[in-house]
């Protein structure tokens, strides 16, 4: 028995020795999982995997994407990062949502900021917001007169409960001075499913998914949540054109690691990724999913952080959405 527990914590030891001993200048030396705590498919997913696809042709093929869904917010894959080994072979890439998880449970198993190693703000990208084909209103201010005018009548979907889809439309309820009730789906595609039959009549949601089915006339789209027309969609109007000024909200996605990463395997990282994004071809993956690619510094991230978490506090409060 004494033997066994001399083996088990020589193992230990080991263990710890090797992911102590890990370097910039070595890594990555193995397989490196980018864990997206949603679905494969969705906006993150398809950041998360442009920018493995490029991690393995500038460090060596070592990254995979592991989507490790369940969950409300992404909390089971967070969770499981949070918990990994601060060696650098286990990250995550995932959305504002992440942050917003505080405000909207009664129980998280791991703290947002203080769990987690800020790398990087990869990118940020504006929403559609969009209604049904059936919907007779070509403007977000026709929509919101007919709202207002038969409120019982429309119902709004989020592809997740808060999601920046869902933290949007509380903003346009707020600003268009409407009570409408929103359903939170769970995942983006059965909320459009239901968008496109008329089940439900008004939706935000990242132009990676809806983009398509409006240019396809699936979807209506009846303004972007930016300040500017993005070159993607140029037909489509802002909000605030739409009479809502000084609208501006963002679907933002960063790259994370657990807690305590080494100074110099955060810097490597981060400076792989913001090399990544600043690629022409990159550029133009990102743009055509209306993505603006950014690749901030650390410092950077952990501020950006800890504004956009007051923005989401006081937007929960708003629109008194109570924690699940």
């Amino acid at each position: 028995m004494r033997h066994l527990k001399f083996i088990a914590a020589l193992g230990i030891a080991l263990f710890g020795f090797a992911s102590a001993s890990v370097t910039a200048d070595t890594y990555p030396g193995r397989t490196v999982t980018i864990v997206v705590p949603y679905p494969a498919g969705g906006s993150v997913d398809g950041v998360a995997r442009i920018i493995a696809q490029k991690l393995n042709e500038t460090l060596g093929q070592h990254f995979i994407v592991e989507n490790r869904a369940g969950g409300a917010g992404g909390i089971v894959g967070a969770n499981y990062v949070a918990k990994a080994a601060p060696d650098g072979y286990t990250l995550m890439l995932t959305a504002s949502i992440h942050v917003v998880t505080p405000f909207l449970r009664k129980t998280v198993p791991y703290d947002v900021v203080t769990d987690f190693t800020p790398l990087t703000l990869v990118a940020s990208g504006p929403l559609v917001v969009s209604t049904a084909p059936d919907v007779p209103a070509k403007t977000l201010k026709e929509f919101f007169d007919l709202v207002r005018k038969d409120p019982n009548k429309y119902t709004f979907a989020t592809s997740s409960f808060g999601s920046a889809g869902h933290l949007a439309l509380e903003l346009l309820k707020r600003d268009a001075g409407v009570e409408t009730l929103v359903i939170a789906y769970k995942g983006a595609s059965p909320a459009l499913t239901d968008l496109m039959s008329g089940q439900v009549q008004l939706m935000a949601d990242p132009m990676l998914s809806s983009l398509p089915l409006a240019k396809a006339g699936s979807i209506k789209a009846l303004a972007i949540t930016s300040t500017k027309r993005v070159a993607v969609a140029p037909e489509i109007p802002t909000v605030a054109e739409s009479g809502m000024k000084g609208f501006d909200f963002a679907s933002w996605y960063g790259l994370w690691a657990p807690k305590g990463l080494p100074a110099d395997l955060v810097t490597k990282i981060q400076g792989e990724v913001a090399k990544i994004v600043e690629r022409p071809d990159v550029k133009e993956r990102l743009g055509v999913l209306g993505f603006e690619p950014i690749g901030s510094t650390p410092d950077y991230f952990a501020k950006y952080i800890k504004d956009e978490m007051a923005k989401y506090e006081q937007i929960v409060k708003d629109a008194n959405i109570k924690a699940e």
